[in-house]
C-alpha cells in the first residue's frame, strides 16, 4: 500500500493534487512522491436531451483523484456534482442516453467509452457507492445479512464488515430487514456494502444530508477511518462546506457544470479564491453566526443548464463582475489566495484583506428573531403521549413509545425549535399538534383561532403533482373567500409575500426548483395567516444559500403576520438562528428548554452538550455521540439517556427526572420577555 503523506505530497503530470503547479527547483518545494491517479477526468462533458433542448450538466471537467485521499465535492444543486459521480460509476441514464464527451479514466478504464460489461466489472472489482437515501439501494425483501453476504462472499466476512462499520449487536442486525434499522444504521450498512470488495474508489453522494448531527458525526468519522485503513479514494459529494471540512483532504468547488476552485480543505476554507466559494462560506449557518440581522444569501439563481452564459457562469451573481467576465469561459489557473487553482479571471486583483473578509455584503441591522408576547399562549401541550402498534417478528406486534409525556408552551409571536436525533419524537409531536395524529393521553390547546398549518420537509411530495401552485393556494382560500377574483388576488399576494413571481401560480410542483417549491408550500400555509405555523425540517435538504433564504423568510413572516412557529430541525445552528427558545427532545420527552441565544454557552443536559459537540464546524473536529438511541420499543428505566451518558449514576438508572426550571435571566431589551431555562437531569441545574 502506498504510504499516505497528504494531498500536497502527491504529484502527477506537473500538478499537485491541490491543483497548483509544481515549481521545479524551488527551495520551498516539499519532497513529493509520484503516484498514478486512481481517477483522471479530462474535458468531461455530459448533455441530456430534455423537452427538445440540450441540458448541459457538465461542461469540460478536469480532475485527478489520488490513492488514499478524501476529496470533498461541493456546490449548489444543479452544479453537476452528482452527474460527475454517476459518470465515474458508469451509471448515467441510458434512456435516453446522454451525449458524453471527454474521458473519465477510473483504474485504467474509461467509464465514458467502455462497454456495459466492462463498466459492470469495474463497479464489481474497483468501485463502491454510498447514496443519500439507503432505502433506495437496499432490497426491502432481503435481510441485511443476505445482502452483505452477496457483496462480501461469506457470512464470516459479512459479520466482520458490519462490526467494522460500528453496527452493534451484529448477529441480530444480520437477521434484520432494512426497515427495522434506523437511518444511521442503514447508512452504515451501505458503507459496509461499498467497501466489501476493497474498492479503489468510493463515491459517497450526500450520505449525511438527511442525518441528524450525532449520526452524521459518526458516519463522517467512520468514512475517515475506513479511508485511512483501506487506502481507498473517497469522492464525498456534499453541499455543506462544514461537513466537507470535517472529512476532506481536498475540496473541489463546482458551479454551472464546471470546477470553480480546488485546493486543500484548509486553504479553500481559510483563503478562498473564487467569489462563489466565498459566497458559499458567507451563506453557511454556524453556531457563531450573527443573530442580529438577516442571514446572508447568494443573490440570483444558478444558471439555467439549458442556456449557460457565454463567459464566467458565476458572473451574473458575482459582486466583482465586470463586462470582461462575460467574454470568455474561464479555465482553472493557479489561485492567488492559496497553492490550489481557481477559475476566476479577476482572482489576482483581490486583496488579501478582501479575500479574508467572508462577510463583505453588509446587511441592515434587523433582528431576525424576536420574543413573543409572554403569558399569551399560542400552544399549550401537557403530558402528550403517543404509542403505535408495530410488527415485531412473525405474527407478533409490539408497542412503540413515540411520545412519553411532552409538556411544551409556545407564546404568541414566538418561535420554538424542537431538536434531537431521528426517532426522538419531534415529527410525531408536530403531527399531533396539527391534528394529523390523535394523542393517546394528554392535551393540546392551540390559541388564536384557526387550525395550525404545516410545512413539510419534502415540499414536492406534499403538493398534488397535477395541480398548479395557484390551484393549491386557492384551495386554502375557499373557506374564507367565495369571490373568485378576490381569491386570485390573494394568491398573487401570498406568492409575492414569499418572494415568488405571480407567474409561479401557473406552474406545477415539478416545474419549480427545490427552493421555489418550499416557498410555494409556505405561501399555501400562510395564505390564510395561521396563529401557529408548524415547520418539519423545511431546510434540511436545501443548499446553504436556499436554507438561509427560507430561514430569513420565516423570520420575516413572523414579524409581518404575527405568527407563532414550532420549528422541527436537527440543525442546531438553524434552530439557534430562527428560534427564541430551543427544546431538546430525546426518546419522546423534552429534556431541556433553553433560550436560543444561550445555546452553547449554558450547557444543562448532557445530551444537549453531546449534540453541540457533534455539530460539524470548520476549524474543529466534531465529536460523535457514542452509541445509538435506546429503542422506543423497549425504553430504558429511569433517565432514557443514561445508557449513553458519561455522568450516569444509580439514580439515573432508577428514577426518571422531571423537567424542572433552573433559573430565569431577564434581558435588557424591553422587547424581550424573561427567558426561562429548564432541564430534566438529576445532576444539572438547580431549582
Amino acid at each position: 500500500m502506498i504510504e499516505r503523506r497528504g494531498p500536497l505530497d502527491v504529484v502527477e503530470g506537473g500538478l499537485t493534487a491541490a491543483g497548483g503547479p509544481v515549481l521545479d527547483g524551488a527551495p520551498d518545494t516539499p519532497s513529493v512522491v509520484a503516484v498514478e491517479p486512481v481517477v483522471s477526468v479530462r474535458g468531461l462533458t455530459v448533455d441530456f436531451r430534455r423537452g427538445g433542448r440540450d441540458v448541459r450538466a457538465l461542461r469540460g471537467v478536469d480532475l485527478d483523484l489520488f490513492p488514499g485521499e478524501i476529496v470533498g465535492l461541493v456546490g449548489e444543486s444543479g452544479s453537476g456534482k452528482s452527474v460527475l459521480g454517476m459518470s465515474l460509476l458508469g451509471l448515467l441514464p441510458s434512456d435516453p442516453a446522454p451525449i458524453v464527451g471527454g474521458s473519465a479514466m477510473v483504474c485504467g478504464t474509461d467509464m465514458v467509452t467502455a462497454e456495459g460489461e466492462a463498466r459492470r466489472l469495474m463497479r464489481r472489482d474497483h468501485l463502491g457507492a454510498v447514496f443519500q437515501d439507503p432505502m433506495t439501494s437496499l432490497n426491502p425483501t432481503m435481510t441485511i445479512g443476505r445482502q452483505v453476504v452477496e457483496a462480501a462472499g461469506s457470512k464470516e466476512e459479512a459479520l466482520r464488515l458490519l462490526a467494522a462499520v460500528g453496527i452493534p449487536d451484529v448477529e441480530r442486525r444480520f437477521r434484520s430487514f432494512p426497515h427495522e434499522l434506523s437511518g444511521g444504521l442503514r447508512q452504515r450498512v451501505m458503507i459496509a456494502l461499498a467497501v466489501a470488495g476493497t474498492p479503489s474508489l468510493v463515491i459517497a453522494d450526500e450520505p449525511t444530508t438527511a442525518l441528524d448531527v450525532s449520526v452524521q458525526a459518526q458516519v463522517l468519522a467512520l468514512l475517515r477511518r475506513l479511508c485511512d485503513e483501506t487506502g481507498a479514494t473517497f469522492l464525498f459529494v456534499t453541499h455543506d462546506l462544514g461537513v466537507a471540512a470535517q472529512i476532506a483532504d481536498r475540496i473541489v468547488v463546482m458551479y454551472g457544470g464546471r470546477i470553480a476552485e480546488v485546493g486543500t480543505a484548509a486553504d479553500v476554507l481559510d483563503r478562498p479564491s473564487h467569489p462563489y466559494t466565498r459566497a458559499l462560506l458567507r451563506s453557511r449557518l454556524t453556531l457563531m453566526t450573527d443573530r442580529s440581522r438577516p442571514l446572508l444569501t447568494l443573490p440570483g439563481e444558478p444558471p439555467d443548464p439549458r442556456s449557460h452564459p457565454a463567459g464566467c457562469p458565476f458572473g451574473p451573481r458575482c459582486e466583482r463582475h465586470v463586462d470582461a467576465c462575460d467574454a470568455v469561459l474561464p479555465e482553472l489557473a493557479p489561485a492567488a489566495g492559496h497553492p490550489g487553482s481557481s477559475a476566476c479571471p479577476r482572482d489576482g486583483e483581490i486583496s488579501e484583506a478582501e479575500r479574508r473578509a467572508l462577510d463583505p455584503w453588509a446587511a441592515p441591522s434587523i433582528t431576525l428573531s424576536h420574543y413573543g408576547t409572554p403569558h399569551v399562549p399560542a400552544l399549550v401541550a401537557s403530558g402528550v403521549t403517543k404509542t403505535f402498534r408495530v410488527k415485531s417478528g412473525f405474527r407478533k406486534k409490539a408497542t412503540l413509545h413515540a411520545l412519553g409525556g411532552v409538556d411544551l408552551e409556545v407564546s404568541q409571536g414566538e418561535c420554538v425549535a424542537l431538536v434531537g436525533e431521528s426517532g426522538s419524537g419531534k415529527s410525531t409531536f408536530l403531527r399531533v399538534v396539527a391534528d394529523l395524529l390523535r394523542a393517546d393521553a394528554g392535551s393540546v390547546e392551540v390559541g388564536g383561532g384557526g387550525r395550525p398549518q404545516i410545512v413539510f420537509q419534502d415540499a414536492g411530495a406534499s403538493m398534488t403533482p397535477w395541480r398548479t401552485v395557484g390551484q393549491l393556494i386557492d384551495e386554502r382560500l375557499r373557506s374564507e373567500i367565495t369571490f373568485a377574483p378576490e381569491r386570485k388576488a390573494r394568491v398573487a399576494e401570498a406568492l409575492t409575500l414569499v418572494g415568488l413571481p405571480v407567474e409561479a401560480a401557473e406552474a406545477k410542483a415539478s416545474q419549480l426548483s427545490g427552493g421555489q417549491r418550499q416557498r410555494a408550500a409556505i405561501a399555501r400555509a400562510i395564505a390564510v395567516p395561521p396563529a401557529l405555523l408548524l415547520c418539519d425540517e423545511p431546510t434540511s435538504a436545501l443548499d446553504v444559500s436556499l436554507a438561509a433564504t427560507i430561514l430569513n423568510l420565516i423570520g420575516r413572516l413572523r414579524r409581518e403576520l404575527g405568527m407563532s412557529v414550532l420549528f422541527v430541525t436537527h440543525d442546531l445552528a438553524a434552530a439557534r438562528l430562527v428560534a427564541d427558545r430551543i427544546a431538546v427532545m430525546y426518546l419522546g420527552r423534552v429534556v431541556e428548554v433553553v433560550p436560543s441565544n444561550e445555546i452553547g454557552t449554558r450547557r444543562l443536559h448532557p445530551y444537549a452538550a453531546a449534540l453541540l459537540d457533534a455539530v460539524p464546524e470548520a476549524g474543529r473536529v466534531s465529536v460523535p455521540l457514542d452509541g445509538d438511541p435506546a429503542s422506543p420499543l423497549d425504553p430504558p428505566s429511569g433517565c432514557a439517556f443514561h445508557p449513553r451518558c458519561p455522568e450516569a449514576t444509580d439514580i439515573c438508572r432508577a428514577e426518571r427526572p422531571t423537567l424542572t426550571v433552573t433559573d430565569s435571566s431577564v434581558s435588557l431589551d424591553p422587547r424581550e420577555s424573561s427567558t426561562v431555562a429548564a432541564v430534566a437531569c438529576h445532576h444539572r441545574g438547580s431549582t
